[in-house]
């Protein structure tokens, strides 16, 4: 079993553990952010951490892993290479809300794993999670590499996290860093 210590020690390891002045997708401000691609570049990380994920839902009757685009793509593909048999989507924005496209579908006899990288404010994890609903199949768990919010995100199904941090974010308005005046970064066009 892949321990929280261990997942904490190969993010800071590949640097994918940032310090800084963040702007998140929530919108809130952060002064640490977990930039999942830099350890997920790493094939055997990548597979590791699905595995581990894939182990805890093994007693499920997952038939597929979806994961939103674009941090949880290769989380989701490699959780679904641990359960045999499993299909492996992504969800991607159109019109602002997430959709199923490139002839992907779900239906009333799939029962959906639902997979992250990072869990924030849980708000991209609830989408997918309507999205699967609206099309007739069964949410039976969520599972991400880490979740980074002071109060855990309940999804009224059961989560799997292999790393919980607590990892503090503001709304802009209120916000310690930018009344230090720090420049704001967002992490999506970080280049390391």
């Amino acid at each position: 079993m892949m321990t929280q210590e261990t997942v904490q020690r190969l993010f800071e390891e590949t640097g994918a553990l940032l310090s800084g002045h963040f702007l998140l997708s929530s919108g809130l401000h952060s002064d640490r952010y977990l930039q999942a691609a830099l350890v997920l570049q790493a094939p055997g990380h990548a597979l590791a951490f699905g595995r581990e994920l894939a182990g805890r839902f093994r007693s499920e009757p997952v038939t597929a892993v979806v994961g939103p685009a674009l941090g949880g793509i290769v989380i989701a593909f490699a959780t679904a290479a641990g359960l045999p048999g499993t299909r492996a989507l992504f969800t991607e924005r159109e019109n602002g809300r997430f959709t199923l496209r490139r002839g992907f579908s779900l239906g009333p006899e799939d029962r959906v794993l639902v997979i992250e990288d990072i869990i924030t404010t849980g708000g991209s994890t609830r989408e997918v999670i309507e999205l699967v609903a609206a099309s007739g199949a069964r949410v039976v768990g969520v599972g991400a590499i880490a979740e980074r919010g002071a109060v855990p995100v309940d999804f009224g199904v059961r989560k799997e996290t292999l790393l919980r941090l607590v990892i503090e974010s503001h709304p802009p308005e209120t916000c310690p860093l930018c009344r230090q005046g720090l420049p704001l970064v967002k992490p999506g066009s970080r280049t390391r």
